[in-house]
């Protein structure tokens, strides 16, 4: 991480984190993070009155949602917020808390959890001095524009939260980062994990030869071309791409069915092969480019995608590995990770705690969180450093020119 040494600015306000029951295991990590940093900030201005707070054992703030019978909720703060830096963090998409309506169970929701959010935020009563929304799926992400008579949920999201009191936005990958344009005048950060993902990659497989001989990025769609090319580009090696031709004349599940994936690039023959993508839904649509891929001869697929939701279970993953059609599967701790994961040897997760805990220390400070999101040489050190000694450490520095 980039040097938080010169974070000698005074604080915008007392730092105050509120993760959500839905992001408490990440929301823990990262306030960690911060008792520890903070504690150990050699800082001459800590004693200060405008400091007062500052070193703390936790950031974290009570909150609760608590439901009547009758499937009803409320905001509730157990701690004040006058005055803090709030940083209120929910994963819409965690599916394993449950609540009741007459006597049965029922599942949380994005809408749930997405309502549990502005309930906090109204409980604060427009007390906080700031307040940041860290949503790393983005609420409705998946509809983000209008092909016909259809809601555009993403945009009236966003212009709620802002109207609700909301200063910046900070989210992940989002489907169609354009949906900023909804919200103009506010804050708005849309962070791409490559760093994440590539660390991760090199850290568990020590036998892989970067280069476009040996390798290949591949994107499952059109719509993931971007990232595919910028994680190509760091590791200097070709793009490919696949297209969906879809069924426009029927619609399961709420989207056309893809009839069949076409593929756009170069021979993958005895090339180790990347898919990158936002997000594992169901996996069918991955699996299915990655049974193309090992048809056309690829040597090992590995599949990356910074959400994995997993909807379908994860029978289908354990088959495709058996299968020898993937290799591994990479995802990061932004969602909700069933335990269940973590015993299927297919399965890698990248944490982003350490990184969403050095985006809050420096915007409590103000400071420019220009080279955080600019993660350019941090990646070639990575890489550098993987070519020199076949892994990765924590504690490598690039060797400066």
């Amino acid at each position: 991480m980039p040097d938080s040494s010169h974070l000698i600015t005074v604080p915008v306000g007392k730092l105050g984190i509120i993760p959500l029951e839905s992001c408490k295991a990440l929301g823990e990590k990262v306030d960690s993070y911060l008792a520890r940093w903070r504690a150990e900030r050699h800082n001459e201005h800590k004693d200060n009155i405008t400091f007062a707070g500052y070193e703390r054992d936790s950031y974290i703030l009570k909150s609760s949602c608590p439901r009547f019978g009758s499937g009803e909720a409320k905001g509730t703060l157990q701690d004040s917020v006058r005055g803090t830096d709030v940083y209120i963090m929910v994963d819409v998409v965690n599916h394993s808390i449950e609540y009741k309506i007459c006597g049965k169970t029922n599942m949380m929701s994005p809408d749930d959890h997405y309502s549990d959010m502005k309930r906090v935020i109204a409980a604060m009563a427009g007390k906080a001095n700031r307040i940041t929304v860290i949503m790393p799926f983005m609420y409705e992400s998946r509809q983000h524009k209008r092909s016909s008579r259809e809601s555009l949920d993403c945009a009236i999201a966003l212009q709620e939260l802002v109207g609700l009191g909301v200063d910046n936005i900070i989210t992940f990958d989002a489907h169609d980062p354009r949906v900023q344009n909804a919200i103009p005048y506010s804050g708005f950060e849309n962070i791409m994990p490559t760093y994440q993902f590539i660390k991760t990659l090199l850290r568990t497989t020590p036998d892989l030869t970067l280069d476009s001989d040996h390798m290949m990025v591949i994107s499952p769609d059109e719509g993931a071309m971007n990232r595919a090319i910028y994680f190509a580009n760091h590791l200097g090696v070709d793009v490919g791409m696949f297209y969906k031709r879809r069924d426009y004349t029927t619609i399961v599940n709420g989207k056309n069915p893809i009839v069949a994936h076409e593929f756009l690039g170069d021979s993958v023959e005895g090339k180790d092969v990347i898919i990158i993508d936002d997000m594992i839904a169901s996996g069918e649509s991955m699996l299915d480019v990655a049974r193309q891929l090992k048809a056309r001869k690829a040597r090992r697929v590995y599949c990356l995608a910074t959400f994995g939701l997993f909807t379908a279970g994860l029978d289908i993953f354990d088959q495709a590995k058996a299968e020898g059609t993937i290799e591994k599967v990479i995802t990061t701790n932004l969602t909700y990770q069933d335990p269940e994961l973590f015993n299927h040897d297919w399965y890698e997760s990248a944490d982003l705690s350490k990184y969403i805990a050095t985006l809050i220390d420096h915007l409590n400070h103000n400071a420019s969180i220009s080279s955080l999101l600019d993660q350019s040489e941090r990646i070639q050190s990575r890489i550098q450093e993987y070519k020199e000694f076949g892994t990765i450490s924590d504690n490598y520095k690039a060797p400066t020119v």
